[in-house]
């Protein structure tokens, strides 16, 4: 026998969810043009401004090249066609100037300026378009391989070839559903407080990391009755990666007493639950229970043990209530394979 284990615990939830990337971004090229350089390796790590693809900048160097030219001859008839309607003005003033020459001279100053601002323009275009011959990575991550390699020529538009994807390492998402209930009792207060998670691998028996929920949806679905949850973890090593399965527990609400026991020690009877009591007069006695949560490989009994109280775990099924039995103490949580209850004649 056992005597059951009495801890304060916070209570936990446990779901199936998916890793998500915080960021994850499609490169696509933003002006048309033959490729010329591949600056990353299959499944590199970049920083954010990295070099990723280089298109052949020369035509586009050629367009700033001839955008400078035309603002520079924009500039000069702006010069000219402003002294010429200064003079005018002056000549105005003494009447030796008739008004539709005036008004002419006036248009042709006011369209030069125009010009000006016309030609700035598109020499700013130029360099942007220039610019996006560069193509850098928008955020720090891991980028997938290469989809197109050096020459190979790219479009714009909707006919836009996808280049490669990068997704951001540190910190990660893991999504996962919710229910109702479970949002109402930890999720569903404006506190402030940050809900702990915890979260394990496919391989893992436990949990090996801590977060928090990072987000909870605006909406419940009905069809299912959960809600879309959101939680941020670190991952300074990089082994969580997008689309990875994860379990993960909830936990919230103020730490409580608890029993808890070894799920051998617990039987079904038909549809209810129940342990076998030792008392101090080493008498077995039935005793059904209402079972809670597992908590660090035990169960949590929410009704029915006491703290202190002694259970049999392993030798369940040779005892029967109101037998007196000479037990072997033993450890809740390692109890072995051994029989440890032997069953003394009833009284």
């Amino acid at each position: 026998m056992a005597a059951v284990v009495s801890k304060t615990i916070t209570d936990w939830q446990s779901y199936s969810g998916r890793m998500e990337a915080v960021d994850h971004v499609d490169i696509r090229p933003l002006v048309p043009g033959t490729i010329v350089a591949v600056h990353f390796k299959d499944g590199q790590l970049v920083k954010k401004g990295d070099p990723l693809f280089t298109i052949d900048p020369r035509p586009y160097e050629a367009a700033v090249d001839q955008a400078q030219a035309q603002l520079a001859s924009a500039l000069a008839r702006n010069g000219y066609t402003s002294t010429d309607a200064a003079r005018a003005e002056r000549l105005l003033s003494d009447n030796a100037i008739a008004k539709r020459d005036y008004d002419e001279k006036q248009n042709a100053a006011r369209e030069a300026a125009a010009s000006v601002k016309a030609a700035q323009a598109a020499l700013e275009a130029a360099k942007i378009n220039l610019a996006y011959t560069h193509i850098t990575a928008p955020v720090a991550g891991r980028v997938s391989r290469a989809e197109l390699t050096v020459g190979n020529i790219v479009s714009t538009g909707g006919n836009a070839p996808l280049l490669t994807t990068l997704v951001s390492v540190s910190p990660i998402y893991a999504s996962f559903d919710v229910d109702e209930q479970t949002y109402l009792r930890y999720l569903g207060r404006d506190s402030g407080e940050k809900v702990p998670v915890s979260l394990g691998l496919a391989n893992e028996d436990g949990y090996s990391r801590d977060g928090v929920v990072d987000s909870v949806d605006n909406r419940l679905d009905t069809t299912s009755g959960t809600i879309r949850v959101r939680a941020r973890f670190n991952n300074p090593d990089g082994s969580l990666v997008p689309g990875l399965y994860a379990r993960i527990k909830v936990g919230g609400g103020t730490p409580h007493p608890a029993v808890l026991v070894d799920d051998a020690a617990i039987g079904t009877d038909q549809d209810k639950k129940y342990v076998m009591v030792v008392d101090k007069d080493n008498r077995v006695q039935y005793r059904e229970v209402l079972l809670g949560q597992t908590h660090e490989g035990l169960r949590v009994i929410s009704k029915g043990l006491q703290p202190g109280e002694r259970i049999v775990v392993n030798g369940l099924q040779r005892v029967r209530p109101n037998d007196v039995v000479k037990a072997n103490n033993v450890a809740m949580n390692n109890s072995g394979d051994a029989p440890v209850v032997k069953t003394a004649s009833a009284q």
